[in-house]
């Protein structure tokens, strides 16, 4: 019995330089909740929805996020799902601005699991809550195909659990490599796909990237 799960990052988010003034007295982190997918990013969401690999899903978890439900939202209503909503698998917190390149910055997020700014979170933190929900979702699903609706760094820090990470470049491009198999070259995509195969002991059988030949590469900040 092999249960099947496909890690989504959300679709292209709205830019936020197209807003002109924000009066709030809301934090940057509840801010950042609320944030919406771009035109474009509903256009690709969409698109998303009408992949065979995606097809006959039988349970749907997104994180505490407007981006990630807008992008599941095509799925659940063409395949009449309902969704899970975890904040488990929100996007890492990037804590207190430091002087330093964001380059650099998120270099030592990715090479050191215990790096973190004030009141932000590191590779591991981000690993530990991820892992505490997703394994419970296995547990309970087993034999299923799940779609779990998360964010760039979360997914690709609690991928790092099985993979091997190498860092490419100032331009935050990198590689995985799951048992001596190269499954990921280049920069995340908006919506990007991993998909995970699963024994029935929950021990991880394979990983693949998932690559869809209409929807290129396109930055997820809306740019």
């Amino acid at each position: 019995m092999k249960t099947t799960v496909y890690l989504i990052r959300h679709s292209v988010r709205f830019n936020k330089e197209n807003i002109e003034e924000y009066n709030t007295s809301q934090n940057k982190y509840l801010k950042d909740e609320k944030v919406v997918l771009s035109v474009e990013g509903e256009k690709r969401a969409e698109i998303l929805s009408n992949e065979n690999e995606l097809q006959n899903l039988d349970v749907i978890y997104a994180s505490n996020c407007v981006r990630t439900l807008q992008t599941a939202k095509y799925i659940i209503e063409k395949q009449n799902l309902k969704v899970n909503i975890d904040e488990r698998f929100d996007e890492r917190k990037p804590g207190k601005d430091v002087n330093m390149k964001k380059s650099d910055w998120l270099k030592c997020q990715y090479l050191d699991e215990n790096f973190k700014t004030e009141g932000g979170e590191s590779q591991k933190d981000v690993r530990e809550r991820f892992s505490e929900a997703f394994y419970k979702i296995l547990e309970n699903n087993k034999g299923k195909r799940i779609a779990i609706f998360s964010h760039g760094y979360a997914i690709t820090f609690f991928i790092m659990k099985w993979c091997k990470f190498e860092y490419v470049d100032e331009k935050d491009d990198f590689i995985f490599t799951f048992k001596d198999k190269e499954i990921f070259n280049g920069k995340v995509n908006a919506p990007e796909v991993f998909k995970l195969e699963f024994d029935e002991n929950n021990e991880l059988i394979d990983i693949n990237n998932i690559e869809f030949e209409d929807l290129p590469y396109k930055d997820g900040m809306g740019k």
